[in-house]
């Protein structure tokens, strides 16, 4: 069975749309995903699905967590493959002496929309750098996001398509958990 990774966006922050995490294996399990783990509470879930269900997860995990908690959240789903290539795929030639904590990937739902790469070239010059592959922009904050004036809302709508970001430290994190065996 493929291994597979949910993200899902907007849960336990600020203390909105809560979702405890023993509920979300729950929710997980019931829909036939098997060695369902989480990490941190925001959002992302390592599980294996049979082969071809994966991309169907991100849709019946946001109506279940609907059905149960009264919201919808976005779920962004990619195999381990994916999420490989993804760590392996910075377009920042120096990202390993970047702050992986200011380094993030945010991950389209779908392609982006046509005229995205100018959307994004309009924020013009900033200390922040973006750049689009695939599914996948890539952004550093040298400064931090909380300084920054570039919001990941701007930068969404720039690309059309709903989407959540992961900072580099939780991906290496995800992908150690997606290459682990599951305890019987």
């Amino acid at each position: 069975m493929p291994i597979a990774i949910a993200l899902i966006r907007g849960i336990n922050v600020g203390g909105k749309h809560k979702l405890p995490m023993d509920l979300l294996r729950s929710l997980c399990e019931d829909l036939g995903l098997r060695d369902v783990r989480t990490l941190i509470q925001s959002g992302n879930v390592v599980f294996r699905c049979r082969d071809g269900a994966a991309p169907g997860a991100a849709s019946n995990l946001e109506a279940a967590i609907e059905n149960r908690c009264g919201f919808r959240p976005s779920v962004v789903v990619r195999d381990h493959d994916e999420l490989r290539r993804v760590l392996k795929a910075s377009p920042f030639e120096d990202h390993e002496a970047l702050d992986p904590s200011r380094l993030l990937v945010m991950f389209l739902a779908d392609d982006p929309q046509r005229g995205a790469r100018k959307a994004l070239a309009a924020f013009g010059p900033t200390p922040e750098r973006i750049a689009l592959r695939g599914r996948e922009a890539f952004l550093y904050f040298p400064n931090g996001i909380a300084r920054s004036k570039l919001s990941m809302s701007a930068v969404e709508k720039a690309l059309g398509v709903p989407a959540t970001c992961r900072n580099w430290n939780t991906l290496k994190r995800l992908e150690a958990l997606a290459s682990e065996r599951p305890s019987p």
